[in-house]
């Protein structure tokens, strides 16, 4: 009786273990929670195959009530990949969650978590909160790299990002390179975003950290690409299946990928840099880098938000005055129309966040003691190779702030309402610490 019943429970055990691992067979990456509202968060995830996928998911305080999103089917159209709404979530809430594929759950090693919005307007001071940053992920793929030493390196950046705790990951562009095979076609354009999105390191990131993005050229085309690039509408395809912003496009019937979101008490305004842009060589035609629709989306939300910080991302940087590579300056004249609108209505709290350099550095610009001083902080390489040459004359960096090493940087703000600051981290690839700074909303809201 004894050697049945144990014979009883190995097999059972069998079955599970069996279950569960059709489940995991199944799973290519994630799953990776998207972007947080008050009333619904996004999750997403990708299958090797067609499959059946729902989330579950309960209140971390109260884990007897579960909760479950509708099933979706993943399609090989859709590089099998899904995203679905929870949306039977209070504010201000943190919530754990589990991953169905086919009816089978899917276990992982590390916490899958989310979290809700605080209703906090009208009540109490904003909740402190805590992001990391970063540009120019390199995965390497030797079948499709070119020959030499691999160009990506350190992909345990993502497990430093992940023990910092933000509370989201913000993707400042060049997330995924294209390779030469993958641009004429939207076979290798999955391929290639697939392969990014499944690296091991990853995971864990993905799993319990909110994400948002914009792009740059390697992900949205070839170096240096711009508004001619032919297979951009695939392109936009892949970025909007493989990343969960809550809009795309405002202002310009939703072409191209920019955004906005908010969070606590601050303004995200995620800008996109190239599915408008004029040819860098082309100086016959207007030259334009955001475009006249986008540009003017831009002015209008940021002169009507309230927002304590309105962080404008982009690919490129924007305050750097030398004519380099591809920063804004290279295209003066809608640039100077941007910081003109910005200081002719007064705009307060803004604050550039970029990418694509290769380097980080703190750029500010402080065109008179009348008027308060403005930021662009540059954040790259992630696991992409550091730059060569840093020797570029920006005039308006911040002395201590140059990093010439694959890093990733934290903000984090905190304080009373009328007393916000945001504190910058920027670490190396190993979690040490480059340097750090304060700035107040007051000292970036207020004329001098």
């Amino acid at each position: 009786m004894r050697k049945y019943f144990r014979t009883l429970v190995t097999c059972k055990l069998l079955v599970v273990s069996i279950a569960h691992g059709q489940g995991t067979n199944l799973l290519k990456a994630g799953p990776m929670v998207g972007y947080s509202a008050m009333s619904e968060v996004a999750l997403w995830v990708q299958t090797t195959a067609p499959a059946t996928v729902y989330f579950e998911y309960w209140e971390k305080d109260a884990p007897q009530k579960r909760y479950r999103t509708e099933s979706y089917t993943t399609k090989k159209s859709q590089a099998y990949t899904a995203k679905l709404i929870a949306d039977q979530v209070q504010h201000g809430k943190k919530y754990a969650y589990e991953l169905f594929i086919n009816g089978k759950r899917v276990v992982r090693d590390y916490p899958l978590e989310f979290q809700t919005q605080t209703l906090w307007h009208y009540r109490t001071d904003p909740p402190p909160f805590k992001f990391a940053l970063g540009s120019c992920s390199y995965i390497n793929d030797s079948i499709n790299d070119r020959p030499g030493k691999p160009y990506g390196d350190h992909y345990s950046i993502f497990t430093r990002i992940y023990e910092q705790k933000p509370d989201f990951m913000l993707w400042m562009g060049d997330n995924v390179y294209l390779r030469e095979p993958d641009l004429d076609s939207k076979t290798g354009i999955f391929y290639r975003y697939t392969h990014t999105r499944s690296v091991k390191e990853l995971q864990p990131l993905l799993g319990s950290v909110h994400h948002y993005a914009i792009w740059d050229d390697h992900e949205y085309g070839p170096n240096d690409s711009d508004a001619s690039y032919s297979l951009k509408h695939y392109t936009e395809e892949a970025f909007k299946l493989f990343w969960a912003n809550p809009n795309y496009g405002p202002g310009t019937d939703g072409k191209g990928i920019s955004g906005t979101f908010q969070w606590a008490d601050a303004e995200f305004f995620l800008l996109d840099n190239r599915y408008f842009r004029t040819a860098n060589d082309n100086h016959i035609l207007p030259r334009q880098l955001l475009g006249e629709p986008q540009l003017n989306w831009l002015i209008n939300a940021l002169i009507a938000s309230k927002a304590t910080f309105k962080f404008v991302v982009i690919g490129c940087q924007v305050l750097n005055p030398a004519q380099v590579f591809e920063n804004y300056s290279t295209y003066p004249e809608e640039r100077a129309r941007l910081l003109k609108a910005i200081r002719e209505a007064n705009i307060k709290g803004v604050f550039f966040l970029s990418g694509d350099r290769h380097h980080t550095e703190l750029t500010m610009l402080q065109e008179n003691n009348r008027v308060y001083p403005l930021y662009d902080l540059t954040v790259s390489p992630l696991t992409a190779g550091p730059a060569t040459n840093v020797n570029e004359p920006n005039t308006l960096r911040v002395p201590g702030t140059m990093v010439n090493d694959r890093n990733f940087a934290t903000i984090e703000v905190t304080g009373p309402r009328n007393d916000r600051k945001m504190t910058i981290r920027v670490f190396d690839y190993t979690g040490k610490q480059h340097w750090s700074k304060e700035i107040t909303a007051k000292e970036i809201s207020s004329a001098r």
